[in-house]
């Protein structure tokens, strides 16, 4: 029916329709977080895929969160050097990250789940600058201040890490110390920067799994579907 305006109304008793969305449009409306990382891992592959080899190592040399830029206060690289997808193919980085932060933030919530990534991004890289800093004052062999250093791999596995340890039992009991053992004989094999950091990763993020805010007050979310 109309009303007096001419503006169609409802019935008396009927209810209003609400719009349906399409499954994959909810679920991205519920991660808001890792759809904007994706994009942005996204976007910043695609550029490099454009560019020359040399442009690519120039961008990588100027976005390592290494000792030399610390030193000369470009601390934004701590940000920037997780923008990168390195050492593996750009569409295996992405998708590990869509996987992991993804359920991160479907469990805890966007402030909960982008905190665990960015404890073990940084986290790892300042603890791992930090030895390296300490082998150039004291003369040690081997240390670079200008190391290549980035990748998303810290604030992934600090993510998968916190939710092995807090995920159902056999994960914790087998698939944590799995996951340590697989880490250690990377460090042990290649004796790289890089997977000790993996190591620190994994233990800053079962630590933070200890945190109340994600043990005991775990983030449910609305459900997908809606009930009558």
């Amino acid at each position: 029916m109309r009303d007096r305006g001419g503006t169609r109304t409802s019935a008396p008793g009927t209810a209003r329709q609400e719009p349906t969305h399409h499954p994959a449009v909810r679920v991205l409306s519920r991660l808001p977080l890792t759809t904007a990382y994706v994009v942005l891992l996204t976007a910043v592959a695609w550029w490099l895929s454009n560019q020359s080899r040399a442009e690519r190592a120039r961008f990588v040399r100027h976005n390592s969160s290494n000792v030399h830029h610390m030193q000369v206060g470009k601390w934004w690289t701590l940000f920037t050097s997780g923008l990168v997808v390195d050492g593996v193919p750009a569409w295996a980085g992405i998708a590990a990250v869509a996987v992991a932060v993804g359920l991160a933030e479907w469990r805890w919530g966007a402030a909960r789940a982008g905190a665990v990534f960015v404890v073990g991004h940084l986290g790892a890289t300042l603890l791992t600058e930090g030895a390296m800093w300490v082998m150039i004052t004291t003369h040690i062999p081997g240390a670079l201040s200008r190391a290549r250093d980035v990748g998303i791999s810290y604030g992934l596995v600090a993510t998968v890490g916190a939710l092995f340890a807090l995920g159902p039992a056999p994960l914790r009991r087998y698939g944590l110390p799995a996951l340590a053992l697989l880490l250690a004989t990377a460090w042990a094999l290649d004796q790289e920067l890089a997977d000790a950091g993996h190591l620190i990763a994994l233990g800053l993020g079962v630590l933070v799994s200890r945190s109340r805010r994600l043990r005991d007050h775990p983030y449910r979310g609305a459900p997908l579907t809606k009930t009558a």
